[in-house]
């Protein structure tokens, strides 16, 4: 999440003091700030334990993701309560299906799969995958979702294709992928994990990551917004914890710098805002820093990978879309303004639609009607307010949607940017809480509008994160315009792609890589570098798409309006933990009644 001017994301609080929200400390207790003395006996002996993880057999490992999974499952239900109080939502409303679906529905999922994956290598030698393809570039796809009949069935017309780079060929997918069982590239090491402040199951995911992708022991910092989280993942990973392979730990700026530059520790991987990553990689001690830059000798002399967030566009393609099709899809952007109060690192934030055509005005009313119904949320991210207030002052362009009571923000959309103003702030840096803003380029030629939709978010828009594109499924029977629709995906500058759906769906597939769109620098980082999740252990990848049809029946349980969304995604959680059909009825049921 980008913080070249806004003062306060995700891991913004590992090198500052600013103080967990109030209302979060009226509501949950955050573990103390681990001390440095226990800080390096943990270390200690997380590297003496480094070897035996790297070479556990895999019997044993497979064991170790099944008591992990099962450890979840037990806590996953107090994790969703705690989350709730947190963030001034109850745990018996709706609404909790957020905290369900955000926490503990892609962590079970991702042992899972996980588990599949290693069962695999067990008994092939390798991952399993879905058809492989090529791109209109000709690069190799990869198919990664669905991952078997049930997830067709449950969202039905939904895949997931994993581009590769240019140079992987069909032997490399082979010979490369779940690399580190076929050839390992270190006997041992520890990683640290910077976990994120907003959503449950980033901290998490990245760990498993790290552990079984990579078979490092990871030490976990929890981010002091919500470390109350951390005692429950202590519990759920004992059997990790017991061996030495993971540890979880507390504070703020102190222990954040002890760990980042500790000699014992390898590595570390972020999930925060581009300045802290400047600060731990430059230093945050100004001209020093600058020099540091210059110069390209950087502080840390150690691998640092990271998922810094974006100013996540939406970009629709004109087309002939009834008021229908115009509904479905503005509660999907909704979705993805909306959720977690606008506090996630691909929310939507830039709509992106043609110049001079009618479905423009159209989307945003409904846009803006369907944000209506949507209640204001408990501002709970340090910072919020004062972010707000910064974004909205002094424009006549804003409309605030909802009325808000204490601790909340309205739904606010700051309509008609100037595409041209290298000096906008909405374009430059993310803006970490309920702000939207639409901008429109090109006209309402579908080739004309991709052509100039995908220069501006590729050199406009601050990071490379993530993008949704919403396209008519008439517009792509038109041979020119499918031609320019893929163009447009291949040219796109952003390591996760959904199309016509919620791209949090994406993140919370487990199999899909989750990252930037590589080739940036550790001097101009954008929104990282590396990818997490990816249980296939797929090597060279570019970017990840999703696509989806242009509505969906029943209605998906990610939607605002969905009324069993708490009760589908319990079941989605309890089905996820062994792929059973026993419980798809009971998903199916609560869908049709939403």
């Amino acid at each position: 999440m980008n913080t070249k001017s806004l003062p306060a994301m995700d891991q913004f609080r590992e090198f500052s003091s600013y103080p967990v929200s109030q209302f979060a400390q009226t509501k949950i207790t955050t573990p103390p700030a681990s001390g440095q003395v226990k800080l390096d006996e943990t270390i200690a002996h997380l590297r003496e334990a480094a070897w035996k993880f790297a070479t556990l057999p895999m019997n044993k490992r497979i064991a170790l993701v099944t008591s992990m999974q099962q450890g979840y499952v037990k806590v996953a239900e107090a994790m969703v309560q705690a989350g709730c109080m947190a963030k001034g939502i109850s745990s018996d409303s709706n609404l909790a299906a957020e905290e369900w679906a955000s926490g503990a529905w892609g962590v079970v999922r991702q042992l899972r799969l996980v588990r599949e994956s290693l069962q695999s290598i067990a008994s092939t030698g390798n991952t399993e995958v879905g058809k492989v393809k090529r791109t209109a570039a000709g690069n190799l796809a990869v198919q990664v979702y669905p991952n078997n009949a049930i997830d067709g069935m449950l969202f039905k017309d939904i895949t997931v294709d994993v581009h590769m780079q240019a140079h992987i060929t069909e032997q490399n997918l082979v010979a490369d992928r779940a690399s580190f069982y076929k050839q390992p590239n270190h006997q041992g090491k520890v990683a640290l994990v910077l976990g994120a402040g907003n959503i449950a199951s980033i901290g998490i995911m990245d760990v498993i990551t790290k552990m079984f992708n990579e078979g490092k022991v990871c030490i976990l910092k929890m981010n002091p917004v919500n470390a109350y989280l951390g005692p429950y993942i202590e519990e759920a990973f004992k059997a990790a914890i017991d061996q030495q392979f993971l540890a979880v730990v507390y504070g703020g700026a102190e222990v954040g710098r002890h760990l980042v530059y500790h000699p014992k520790i390898d590595e570390v991987h972020l999930t925060g805002s581009d300045k802290t990553y400047a600060q731990i990689v430059w230093g945050n001690n100004g001209q020093e820093a600058d020099e540091r830059r210059v110069q390209n000798q950087p502080l840390l002399r150690k691998p640092i990978t990271a998922e810094l967030g974006n100013v996540s566009p939406i970009i629709v393609v004109p087309g002939p879309y009834t008021d229908k099709e115009i509904r479905f899809q503005a509660e999907q952007i909704a979705t993805a303004f909306t959720m977690n109060a606008s506090f996630m690192c691909c929310a939507a934030k830039v709509l992106v639609m043609p110049k001079n055509w009618d479905g423009t005005a159209r989307f945003v009313k409904a846009l803006q009607e369907v944000c209506a119904e949507i209640p204001t949320r408990i501002a709970y991210y340090p910072g919020a307010e004062d972010r707000w207030q910064d974004i909205t002052k002094n424009r006549s362009n804003v409309t605030n949607i909802g009325k808000p009571l204490a601790n909340e923000l309205p739904w606010t959309f700051i309509s008609d940017l100037n595409p041209d103003n290298t000096n906008e702030v909405l374009f430059k840096d993310e803006p970490f809480c309920s702000v939207i803003s639409s901008v429109q380029v090109g006209n309402a030629n579908p080739i004309e509008f991709l052509q100039a939709a995908t220069t501006f978010v590729n050199n406009r828009l601050w990071g490379t994160l993530s993008a949704t594109l919403v396209v008519h499924p008439k517009s792509l029977k038109v041979a020119n315009t499918s031609a320019a629709f893929e163009q447009a995906i291949n040219q796109l500058k952003y390591g996760t792609i959904a199309v016509n759906t919620f791209i949090g769906l994406l993140f919370c597939t487990g199999t899909a890589p989750w990252g930037a769109y590589p080739g940036s620098t550790s001097k101009d980082i954008q929104s990282g570098n590396g990818f997490v999740h990816n249980t296939a252990m797929l090597e060279g990848i570019e970017k990840v798409v999703m696509r989806a049809p242009l509505t969906a029946f029943p209605k998906p349980a990610w939607l605002a309006s969905h009324k069993k969304a708490k009760v589908v995604t319990q079941k989605l959680v309890a089905m996820e933990e062994n792929a059973s059909w026993a419980k798809v009825p009971g998903i199916v049921m609560a869908a049709m009644q939403g």
